[in-house]
This record gives structure tokens, sequence and C-alpha cells, in this order.
């Protein structure tokens, strides 16, 4: 897409699934990228860090040019609620949503000095209600799914769009945590309408789309990409 071209865009959370597939897209579609993740995933053309500390993620991401920020990372611990530390819940806020604010904050003046910009909230299908022992990341998730309606209410005058994806059960790392992969294939396709799994490139393509100019005057929306497994 001739588009990109020029454009800059940040991605958190790079070094997982969703974020490799979302950096190799754009980077193919002629976008400048900085992946950003843990010292320990990044990889060598990724950068190093820790997104929850607030002063290094401003200082990596002010000023950078930033058009389209793209807010991925995520923890996802399964645990019972009343099993899980009050630590552990607050780290999985603290990294899945609130990391997003402060990315915002910091290129939300470059944004809005452009009369341009595209910020896209990674949520889950899990907001349906149909996990258990997920209570802080479905809660983090909702808390970025709220942001995402703030924000495009409030940056919408300034040409900035922003709109979340739904990502149903794509298979990444993040299945791990379920005990019987088998047994869950088994009932991810049993409940999609779409009879096959999706990938992480499908999520990668719907976020091409969302950072794209054609998407003008999409704002405030959850894209679900999730084989009809969850249809709002």
């Amino acid at each position: 897409m001739e588009e990109f071209a020029g454009r800059k865009v940040a991605i958190t959370g790079a070094a997982g699934g969703l974020g490799t597939a979302m950096v190799t897209l754009f980077r193919a579609i002629g976008a400048s990228v900085l992946p950003i993740d843990l010292a320990d995933r990044v990889g060598d053309d990724g950068i190093a860090c820790d997104i929850t500390d607030d002063a290094a993620l401003t200082e990596l991401l002010s000023g950078a040019g930033v058009d389209t920020l793209i807010n991925n990372a995520a923890i996802f611990p399964m645990e019972p609620f009343e099993a899980q530390a009050d630590a552990t819940f607050r780290r999985v806020i603290e990294v899945n949503a609130l990391a997003a604010t402060s990315s915002v904050r910091a290129v939300l003046p470059g944004m809005r000095a452009a009369g341009f910009g595209r910020i896209i909230n990674i949520t889950s299908i899990t907001l349906s209600g149909q996990w258990e022992n997920l209570a802080s990341y479905v809660g983090s998730k909702g808390m970025l799914l709220g942001l995402t309606r703030a924000w495009a209410r409030e940056f919408g005058p300034h040409g900035i769009t922003v709109n979340a994806i739904s990502p149903g059960a794509i298979p990444t790392e993040a299945e791990k945590i379920h005990p019987d992969p088998k047994a869950y294939n088994a009932t991810v396709l049993e409940r999609q309408a779409i009879k096959k799994r999706g990938s992480p490139e499908d999520i990668a393509r719907t976020a091409a789309f969302a950072a794209s100019r054609s998407s003008g005057f999409i704002t405030g929306h959850t894209f679900h990409v999730n084989g009809g497994w969850v249809m709002e």
C-alpha cells in the first residue's frame, strides 16, 4: 500500500504472535515500524522497553513522529480471581491498559500537530464473558475498550481515529494457558461460523485497514476478527 510510505507505526508487544505478524505486514507495505517489547523478547531488530516504565516509554515515543500506535502488549495469567495475588492483578492492569495511556500521552501531541493519527487497541473476545479464571485479563481489556471509545470522542476533532480489534481464538503463545490444546481446538471450530482457525495475519490485515486513510470515517469501533464466534 503506497500510502504507508513515510508512515511511522509503533507496536507494543511486538515480539508476540500478533505483534510479529503486524510488524512484518506494516514493513511489507512500506511503513517504518518501531517494534517495542521487553529486552529478552524483542530480538535484534526491535526496541527494548518495559512499557510499564512510564519515563522510558515517553522518552521513546515522544517526538518520534509516530502517526499510528498499536497497543498490543498484554499478559494473561489464568487463575481463579480469589487465588490471584493482588500484585498480579494490578500488574495485568498496568501492562494491558495503563501502559496504553502512557503510549497515547506520548504520541498525541505529534498527532494533533499533524492533524492525523491512528490509535488501535487490541482487546479480546473474552469480553463476551465466555471464559473463566481470566478476571484480571478481561478487566484490563474492558478498560482498554472503554478508553477506545472515550479517546475516539475526544481526539476525533483533531483528525485522529481510535479503534479496537478484538481477536478471536488465534493460535499464538497465549493458547498455552489452556490445559488440553486438542479439546480447545475442537471447541473453537465448533463455535465459530467459519470452520477454520484464524491466524495472526488476519489481525495484521485488519490493523493495516484501521491504520489506513480509507478508514478515516470509522472511529470508536471494534473490529471483531473471530470467525463468527461472537457477533455484535
